[in-house]
């Protein structure tokens, strides 16, 4: 069985060694694997996957290790070790991602890179490049640098006075901040910082409360933009410089005009449940402008079209940071001055646990979890599906919060949801779905056990957890229900084959939910099981996947 991946990615990479692959060459590969996100280098390894063996010279894998070591600065540490792969002998190099900026001894620096046909390549990185990569590492707070250029008179005292109408009105805003001076309330949120015994303006600063027309000469990468559009048709694109502070203003009534609510009934009470949760939607902005990348040209995007909404930043996730761990990650960012400030004004979540309200705006509705699937190296997509909110799922988890008397933790929710789309799951298949970790899978679900919210049956890994048999989805007694997903386990793959047989072997996940009138995770649950069985396989990804009839 083949080890070696098929093709190269960002982080694969094969070089063929039929001629001896030049050392010069090597290294500057290495470099550039180091400083973008490691990988790993296949010496023997043709362009198109062939394996044609390693040359004699770079058997020793101890040497190409002290080589690679020696002809870096700082040292890059590799692992290398000789496989044998189809009778052939591989050398394969494992590249850490670096803590810092690494060079060839000669000094020079480069990063990876994929090209527009999908494929890897080195290039230089240049010296604006190097802040960006820092920052990312957790090295650098670029925002909390004092401003080239900029003077005290590039501040515009109108958008301080916003500031502080924000603190006053914000739930979380520190007012005792209102009791400073201009220059004492710049210096304490670090939107000026002393240089040579005179006071500046610092990236934050003028970010926040800078003049717009300077804005867009001494940081040019600060843009945002706006978009509404319905079908093919443009109703709303606004691009602008303008400070921060009155972006966020301006945004939040934007999206009240474009989020249409719903009202239910709860009690004595009516409550409007939004398209787009409103605490999401806050807390995807507030990121968006936070952690991207300030160095790089680019935009904070909001985009609201059919589909739903999108909120996009440049700058990829900072180290440390990916998809499988963003609810559990230790808090930090790209921009902490920035950020920083954001809090103490109230504008942000002051735990820094912004992505648990996120996910928690979808989740409480019975909503599809936000998408951050499209994000790549360069670029953070949040993506929240507009669907309908499942209303008795929604009333059952405002009852038990309020019976709580406090809300349920972001992992009950995240369990609940999985066991609401699946019907019944066991503690591994929960940590795969929701890709938290099997210890606070079983954590969570000990005291939801306790409480009454979830049921088990069955013993060691065949144990499956349900929520109480008392609540009732689709107004069906509870056997009937649990009666009714055995069958439909059985009957759903066939009727998904079916119709991808009458659609030239193509199905898509959106067919699927249209065809079974099921939520898009049960789609997917339903797919995934086809192609762990091999009668289904990915054509191509991505929010439109699709998938192809697998031919025997």
């Amino acid at each position: 069985m083949r080890t070696i991946p098929e093709i190269e990615s960002l982080e694969i990479e094969f070089k063929s060694d039929l001629k001896c692959y030049p050392d010069h060459d090597l290294i500057e590969e290495i470099v550039g694997m180091a400083n973008s996100a490691g990988g790993f280098l296949f010496l023997g390894v043709e362009d198109d996957g062939v394996i044609t063996g390693v040359h004699k010279k770079h058997k020793d894998a101890i040497g190409v290790t002290a080589l690679i070591a020696n002809s870096t600065v700082p040292p890059i540490s590799v692992r290398a070790e000789i496989i044998m792969e189809e009778n052939k002998e591989v050398l394969k190099i494992e590249v850490p991602r670096s803590r810092g900026v690494v060079s060839v001894a000669s000094g020079k620096i480069l990063r990876r890179r994929l090209k527009v046909d999908g494929s890897p390549e080195v290039v230089p990185m240049y010296s604006y490049e190097i802040p960006s990569r820092l920052a990312e590492l957790g090295m650098l707070d670029y925002s909390a640098q004092p401003l080239t250029g900029a003077t005290l008179d590039d501040l515009d005292p109108n958008q301080r006075t916003r500031l502080r109408r924000i603190i006053q009105n914000r739930q979380g805003g520190e007012k005792s901040l209102l009791t400073l001076p201009d220059e004492e309330l710049d210096m304490a949120l670090r939107l000026i910082t002393n240089v040579a015994g005179n006071y500046v303006p610092t990236v934050t600063g003028m970010l926040l409360i800078g003049k717009e027309e300077r804005i867009a000469e001494l940081i040019p990468a600060a843009r945002s933009a706006f978009q509404v559009l319905e079908g093919t048709t443009v109703r709303m694109n606004e691009e602008s410089n303008k400070p921060l502070l009155e972006i966020f203003e301006n945004y939040e009534t934007y999206v009240k005009a474009w989020n249409p609510e719903r009202e239910t009934e709860y009690g004595l009470f009516r409550v409007p449940i939004p398209e787009f949760d409103w605490a999401a939607f806050r807390e995807g902005l507030v990121n968006a402008f936070c952690h991207r990348d300030y160095t790089i040209l680019g935009a904070v995007r909001v985009l609201i079209d059919d589909e739903g909404l999108i909120i996009s930043n440049p700058g990829g996730f900072i180290d440390g940071v990916n998809l499988k761990n963003l609810l559990t990650v230790e808090p930090h960012g790209r921009n902490p001055a920035l950020a920083d400030v954001m809090k103490r004004i109230g504008l942000a979540e002051k735990t820094g646990r912004g992505i648990d309200r996120i996910y928690e705006g979808s989740i409480i509705y019975g909503k599809p979890w936000p998408d951050y699937s499209e994000s790549t190296s360069r670029n953070v997509k949040l993506f929240i599906q507009r669907a309908k909110a499942d209303l008795p799922f929604a009333k059952f988890i405002a009852d038990e919060q309020n019976k709580q008397g406090k809300p349920l933790s972001i992992y009950a929710l995240m369990i609940l949801s999985v066991l609401r789309s699946e019907g019944r799951c066991t503690l591994e298949q929960i940590a795969e779905i929701s890709n938290l970790s099997e210890k606070k899978v079983r954590s969570a679900m000990v005291g939801m056990t306790e409480l009454g919210l979830i049921e088990a049956s069955g013993k060691g890994k065949n144990r499956v957890y349900i929520i109480r048999k008392k609540v009732d989805w689709k107004s069906r007694e509870a056997s009937q229900y649990d009666c009714q997903t055995d069958i439909d386990s059985i009957r759903y793959p066939e009727l998904v084959m079916k119709l991808a047989n009458t659609q030239n072997g193509i199905v898509t996940k959106q067919d699927v939910v249209e065809l079974l009138n099921v939520t898009p995770e049960q789609a997917y649950t339903v797919i995934k099981k086809l192609k762990e069985e091999g009668r289904l396989e990915l054509l191509c990804g991505g929010r439109y996947s699709k998938y192809k009839v697998v031919e025997f």
